[in-house]
């Protein structure tokens, strides 16, 4: 039924969704918008990402219009929104979306409960951190039905491993690479359409790196095969550890002797998904993502030798 009561999605999911979503905030308040399901706002959320979701309209200063970042950046010790430079902007208008996020029950003052989006930071904005966040709190997004695991769905935090790499270590914008300047005549500006760096790669990637685009690509690709390996690699052992937990459940397995196996194989697939879910990881931090699904492999091995 779409009566706004009712429906398998909160309002949340509206959040990077639209333009309307910050002015909806701003008329309601945050626990109001964040109350409810996704047909509260059917008709009023009509327009696609636009020119307010990352600028001030009266005076297009980049600015960002959701509150949790900057709540999430305060909790990580990170520089909060208030001090950052433009540079820094050229990111944050995108980490306002592109980030890991779950949605924490909230009295929203009326007697309800809001669903509202929070950054998992406070430990810090490792896959690591996140994790034990997680764990410290208890939360899952659902129960496998096989493992009887209680599982995360990694939502896409891309800002994070965007952190974790060269780029990110050297202050080079998301705008930098997916936004480029370009100019015509004797104006510089920043290319609006949003795109794929390798698609632009005179003014992307060529104004640093000193090397040819066939060479460049050629590494691509490369990290791009290592990390299809493993993650690969890593899918045959969460999967083969989950069906061999549903067989130790079958068997008389007990939850004190499954508790540790289940730890496993959650913080495991986390990881795998972690590294998935973070979409281009292996281009903006191959190290990171190299090393956060060989760590699922482990934690899945782990799992198998528990089981056995």
């Amino acid at each position: 039924p779409v009566d706004g009561k009712t429906g398998p999605m909160p309002t949340a999911c509206w959040t990077c969704k639209s333009p309307d979503v910050p002015r909806i905030m701003n008329e309601q308040g945050d626990l109001e918008y964040f109350t409810g399901k996704w047909a509260k706002y059917g008709s009023d959320i009509i327009n696609p990402i636009g020119c307010v979701d990352c600028h001030n309209p009266k005076t297009m200063e980049l600015q960002v219009n959701r509150k949790y970042l900057d709540d999430g950046l305060k909790a990580a010790g990170l520089t909060p929104l208030a001090d950052a430079t433009h540079q820094e902007m050229r990111t944050m208008v995108c980490a306002q979306c592109h980030v890991e996020y779950y949605f924490k029950k909230t009295d929203n003052g009326k007697g309800g409960k809001a669903a509202v989006v929070t950054l998992p930071w406070a430990e810090g904005t490792t896959v690591d951190d996140m994790e034990r966040y997680y764990d410290n709190i208890d939360f899952k997004d659902w129960t496998h039905k096989i493992s009887k695991t209680p599982m995360l769905k990694t939502q896409h935090p891309g800002y994070e491993m965007y952190l974790t790499g060269a780029h990110g270590k050297n202050n080079v914008s998301c705008a930098d690479c997916h936004m480029p300047y370009k100019r015509e005549g004797g104006v510089k500006y920043t290319d609006h359409n949003i795109g794929n760096p390798l698609e632009n790669m005179e003014n992307t990637c060529m104004t640093c790196h000193r090397v040819s685009e066939k060479s460049l690509l050629a590494t691509i690709a490369e990290k791009k095969k290592r990390k299809t390996e493993l993650h690969k690699k890593s899918m045959v052992q969460i999967a083969a550890a989950h069906l061999e937990a549903g067989k130790a459940w079958e068997v008389g397995a007990t939850e004190a002797e499954m508790a540790p196996v289940l730890k496993d194989i959650r913080h495991a697939q986390w990881r795998w998904d972690y590294a998935v879910a973070s979409h281009p990881a292996f281009f903006h931090a191959p190290e990171e993502t190299l090393r956060v699904l060989g760590t699922a492999l482990e934690k899945a091995g782990n799992a198998r030798i528990k089981l056995a």
